[in-house]
């Protein structure tokens, strides 16, 4: 399953390549891709659940305390 998803207040591009290296580490995700110009995230795993979607904030707000996934 692939989403795509709005990232609010993401001010720069390497915060946005660092966000895409932890997300394609996290359990359950078959791919993640982070683009600073569009300003979203291309989302694919298996299940995208609550949990899932939960510890992706938990890294995005780690690297970019700012920035917030529209879903």
């Amino acid at each position: 399953m692939t989403k795509t998803y709005n990232l609010m207040d993401l001010d720069c591009a390497n915060c946005a390549a660092k966000m895409e290296a932890a997300i394609n580490k996290l359990d359950g995700v078959t791919s993640a891709t982070v683009s600073f110009m569009t300003q979203k995230l291309i989302l694919e795993a298996d299940d995208i659940s609550d949990d899932l979607m939960k510890r992706i904030q938990k890294v995005c707000k780690k690297v970019e305390p700012d920035c917030r996934i529209a879903y």
